[in-house]
C-alpha cells in the first residue's frame, strides 16, 4: 500500500525533474514550503487531501484508484509487469 513518504518522494522526484526549487513548487502549489520540505524529508505525520493534491497537479502528477486484487501475485507475474502492486497508483496527469 502506498504511503505518505513515498508520495513525498514521488513529488520531490518530480519537482527536480522539472527543476523546480521547494518555494517555487510551493508557491505554485499554494502550500507553505515547510510543508512541502516535511512531506518531501518524511516529517509529514499527516497531511490532508486537499494540500495533497494541490501539491501533485502542481507537478502534473494525479492519484487514480484500482480495485485491490484477491490474491498475491505471484513472483512471475510481477517481474510480467515490471511494477510492484499498489492499490493506489501514481500516473502523470493528461496535459489539456
Amino acid at each position: 500500500m502506498l504511503d505518505l513518504i513515498s508520495v513525498g518522494d514521488q513529488i520531490a522526484e518530480r519537482r527536480k525533474t522539472l527543476k523546480l526549487t521547494q518555494t517555487e513548487l510551493s508557491r505554485r502549489a499554494g502550500v507553505s514550503r515547510a510543508t512541502l520540505d516535511a512531506l518531501e524529508n518524511a516529517r509529514a505525520g499527516e497531511m490532508g487531501f486537499s494540500r495533497l493534491n494541490k501539491l501533485l497537479t502542481a507537478v502534473g502528477l494525479e492519484l487514480s484508484l484500482q480495485t485491490e486484487r484477491r490474491h498475491r501475485p505471484t513472483l512471475d507475474e510481477l517481474m510480467a509487469e515490471r511494477r510492484v502492486p499498489v492499490r493506489i497508483a501514481w500516473k502523470p496527469a493528461c496535459s489539456k
